[in-house]
């Protein structure tokens, strides 16, 4: 269940990181939009390749935030308003990755990102459940959807583990 879901979004960047991305590279120093697509590309060895309909409107947007200005060259440049959203989001990356070096130190940080995936769903499902009142009856039905859907996936990887144990046992 976990692998199926990491075959889907494993190679996804994450939401709000290329914003991220963005700020950090001007805080380098001013570029264009087509010059953050190549860095980006150029740093993860053609592993992710923004496009311009994914660069352009969030440099309008972290414009429209007064996060970067535009220069007359066409170069983008952070200011200090987005400076400091860099050091905010620098310190949470310091600690994410003293909190992801313990890890791998450790144990198996698949088993603990499982984990932590696990309790963010059901923290999420228990808030659902919850709120079930004020549910339209079509969110209602796609929310049972989705359990269904989610419950035939457990069973079915169950019996695949538990097919997979009994032929190692017959061996």
């Amino acid at each position: 269940m976990i692998s199926e879901w990491l075959a889907r979004v494993g190679s996804s960047i994450p939401r709000g990181f290329s914003r991220h991305y963005i700020l950090t590279l001007l805080k380098e120093r001013p570029m264009t939009g087509k010059e953050i697509i190549d860095r980006a590309i150029a740093q993860t060895e053609g592993r992710w390749k923004p496009s311009p309909g994914l660069i352009y409107p969030l440099l309008g947007r972290l414009l429209d935030d007064g996060l970067v200005v535009e220069n007359d060259d066409g170069r983008y440049s952070i200011t200090k308003k987005g400076l400091a959203i860099i050091g905010d989001l620098e310190s949470l990356n310091g600690i994410i990755h003293k909190q992801l070096d313990v890890i791998l130190r450790i144990g198996n940080v698949g088993a603990a990102v499982a984990t932590d995936l696990v309790d963010r769903v059901i923290t999420i499902g228990t808030a659902l459940s919850s709120n079930l009142g004020t549910m339209s009856r079509d969110d209602k039905s796609k929310y049972r959807q989705f359990l269904l859907s989610e419950l035939k996936k457990l069973d079915e990887e169950e019996k695949r583990a538990s097919d997979r144990k009994e032929k190692v046992d017959v061996e």
